[in-house]
């Protein structure tokens, strides 16, 4: 097999330069040049310089008078137009060092979200592409406010920049996998048989809730996240037809795990397509969409009449909370969870109950 070549030239001749050569060669002065395609020699001059186009018209009477097809022209000036924007370009992008700066843009590259580069300008200019932005103003305008387009981000330490490259790649894989059409019916049944899922392993659940999901119109992607960033979920609508759940599983147990992604369909199920909303260590004050998410992802895996009846026992044996997982047909680990945030269990209580899962990406 034959590699495929990529040329990019860093070199275009200026149609002048070649307008030039060929005069020379057949003897002819600009003047008569001028004369023959009904130009000023003021014009000609300009073109001979670099400093005014050949515009198609122009191209079209240099065809007649020199005998080189107008394609020739034209795809001469739109090359040398179009490598002077490129240098213009990679002065402006060498000017962005702080910009760059403020990304992780080696954990990018070490995690293959990117591809790497030598110089400033070659860096941003990925990053740009990376963001499917035309220049650093706008991404400004895009990501520049994202902790108020993300509902739950505004107490976030994280540095946007570090947000919005996680965010990115989300909705990039998430984009890549085709869905269904929205359909909250589909979604509700969906979720009831990814609850019983809870108690299986990874390579059962994964495949399976990805796919219940998909019949729902909702992409589920696993990204971990960049370091520092402290994000354990998103939920946002990719189109009005198509959403995207992208969990982190930042603190790598099951209970974590499911109590994220219930959140993240609560707000699915309960707010306006307009918001999206990340969720991970942020402040410990919530507004009034985070605390419905969080209550029906409480109440959808243990509901709260059983759960009351189980708290008023006192029996927070390893045993009796195996007897109630299994009556739940949910994953013991997510009840331990669930009393250890209530503090009627310590944090290091129980824990050989849950099931510790690594991301593979």
């Amino acid at each position: 097999m034959v590699a495929e070549c990529t040329f990019n030239p860093d070199y275009a001749a200026a149609p002048g330069e070649i307008i030039e050569e060929v005069l020379e060669a057949r003897g002819m002065k600009k003047v008569e040049l001028a004369s023959r395609c009904g130009l000023s020699p003021k014009t000609i001059s300009l073109i001979l310089s670099g400093k005014a186009p050949v515009t198609p018209d122009t191209a079209i009477q240099l065809e007649r008078v020199l005998g080189i097809a107008s394609c020739t022209w034209n795809n001469l000036e739109a090359n040398y137009r179009l490598l002077l924007a490129k240098e213009k370009d990679a002065n402006e992008l060498k000017s962005q060092r702080n910009w760059l700066k403020n990304f992780q843009f080696h954990e990018m590259v070490k995690r293959k979200w990117i591809p790497d580069g030598r110089s400033i300008a070659e860096k941003v200019s990925i990053l740009l592409n990376f963001f499917g932005v035309g220049s650093v103003e706008s991404w400004e305008a895009k990501y520049g406010d994202l902790s108020v387009k993300l509902r739950g981000a505004a107490t976030y330490t994280t540095r946007r920049e570090s947000l919005a490259a996680w965010i990115r790649k989300c909705e990039v894989k998430a984009g890549a996998i085709e869905t269904y059409s929205f359909n909250v019916e589909r979604m509700n049944k969906a979720l009831q048989k990814i609850r019983s899922l809870t108690c299986e392993d990874p390579e059962v659940f994964e495949p399976e809730m990805k796919r219940l999901m998909i019949e729902a119109g909702i992409a589920v992607v696993f990204v971990s996240e960049l370091p520092g960033t402290h994000l354990s979920g998103a939920t946002c609508w990719l189109t009005p037809e198509k959403a995207m759940i992208a969990l982190s599983l930042r603190y790598k147990t099951n209970d974590q795990l499911w109590f994220t992604f219930f959140h993240e369909a609560g707000h699915l199920k309960l707010h306006s397509k307009k918001l999206s909303f990340i969720d991970g260590a942020g402040g410990t004050s919530k507004d009034i969409q985070e605390e419905e998410a969080d209550r029906y992802a409480r109440d959808f895996l243990i509901p709260p009449d059983v759960y009351k009846k189980f708290l008023e026992k006192r029996d927070f044996a390893a045993d009796s909370i195996i007897e109630l997982a299994h009556k739940l047909d949910i994953a013991p680990g997510i009840i331990v969870g669930r009393l250890q945030h209530d503090h009627v269990l310590r944090y290091d209580q129980l824990n050989y109950l849950k099931c510790k899962f690594e991301l593979k990406e």
